[in-house]
């Protein structure tokens, strides 16, 4: 018996700050988030990618990629994409740019990621205000040495 279709796995989701294309088809993935540290908020991040790669399922699909602020509720840019997997051996790999994306607290967002309604994954993204770096305290004058 054939299978006519395989929910795909999700190989890996990274958030980023750019994907690039090899002229071999290879892609370079810039700048791995791990957290993001701002100086105050609100701040507005020019760019948010999210790199998806999915394997081993069979048939058409569709993907979303959701970016949910601190409440756990609301959703500040969702993005859907359909794709295909023509064989189990196969994978896709699936970009999503968030453009001018304004995170108006700290604190913890969320990025999901579904595919057909199905949750695979959902992973923090962190959003920390930095404290101004301090300057070097002056240093008192230097007394004048009596001869």
């Amino acid at each position: 018996m054939n299978a006519a279709r395989i929910l795909p796995d999700l190989q890996c989701s990274l958030p980023c700050e750019d994907v690039r294309r090899e002229m071999t088809g290879s892609f370079i993935i810039i700048g791995v988030i791990n957290y993001v540290n701002v100086q105050q908020v609100p701040v507005t991040a020019t760019r948010l990618c999210v790199f998806n790669r999915w394997t081993a399922g069979l048939g058409q699909f569709t993907e979303c990629v959701r970016l949910i602020a601190p409440d756990q509720t609301t959703v500040l840019r969702k993005n859907e994409m359909k794709f295909e997997l023509a064989g189990v051996n196969r994978n896709i790999s699936n970009l999503t740019m968030f453009g001018q994306v304004e995170f108006k607290v700290a604190g913890v967002y969320y990025i999901e990621v579904s595919v057909d309604d199905v949750l695979k994954i959902r992973y923090p993204l962190v959003l920390k205000v930095m404290s101004a770096p301090q300057a070097n305290p002056e240093q008192p004058p230097e007394a004048a040495s009596a001869p």
